[in-house]
């Protein structure tokens, strides 16, 4: 079972990401694209109830077919602070893929990670602790900036923190705004985004993604009535 720190307030929080940060492995290239299996992960909240529910979703890399799911639902123990959205999701997360039946294989978050402030968001936080290779797949750019990258499928531009690129912008359809991945765990970034476009054949967002956000808010409806 993996142990999840949580943090008394955002000071900890902060030094408990400024501790695992260090164990990050970026020199690995990560596995390749249409091979073994893709997990996503993704959670759906209840804020007037404090819950939160998690999904997990495997994946063949090959063929995008369900191979398993899980679920865990939990309560939120952490306010919402912008950076620090780990510690309210993961405990949910690490749950939901520990009652998987089958082994993860790559794992695709809705969120960042190296494309963080301390270079330490929740893909990269999920890759330490679990010792999987993740990726961050998020809808924008948080605070860093980027050119607009061409209109065609798989056009890219660097997703910059001054002088250091912490991510990519990618267009995974024509002529429809990017998705912005980056660096969780055990992969590298052109590696990324070649699994990026893999999962994401019809869609803006992976099928990994899609397929774990409506998992979660259906289980989400069920654990609320």
């Amino acid at each position: 079972m993996t142990i999840f720190r949580m943090p008394a307030d955002e000071a900890e929080a902060r030094a408990v990401q400024d501790e695992l940060r260090g164990r990050v492995v970026l020199d690995e290239p990560g596995p390749a694209p249409g091979t073994g299996r893709v997990t996503g992960v993704d959670v759906a909240y209840d804020d007037a109830r404090d819950l939160v529910v998690a999904a997990a979703v495997v994946l063949d890399g090959a063929t995008l077919e369900v191979v398993a799911e899980s679920t865990a639902q939990g309560r939120v123990t952490f306010p919402y602070v912008p950076g620090l959205l780990a510690f309210r999701e993961l405990p949910a997360v690490l749950a939901a893929l520990e009652r998987l039946p089958v082994d993860p294989g790559l794992v695709v978050c809705d969120g960042y990670g190296q494309a963080h402030p301390r270079r330490f968001g929740l893909a990269s936080h999920l890759g330490v602790l679990t010792g999987l290779p993740v990726i961050g797949v998020a809808k924008n750019p948080f605070t860093f900036r980027y050119d607009e990258p061409g209109p065609a499928r798989g056009d890219s531009s660097p997703l910059m923190d001054r002088d250091e690129e912490v991510g990519r912008a990618l267009r995974t359809r024509h002529a429809t705004k990017p998705v912005f991945v980056s660096v969780g765990h055990r992969t590298d970034l052109d590696n990324a985004c070649a699994q990026t476009l893999a999962l994401a054949r019809d869609f803006r967002q992976p099928e990994t993604t899609r397929r774990a956000d409506a998992l979660c808010r259906s289980a989400l409806r069920a654990a609320t009535g």
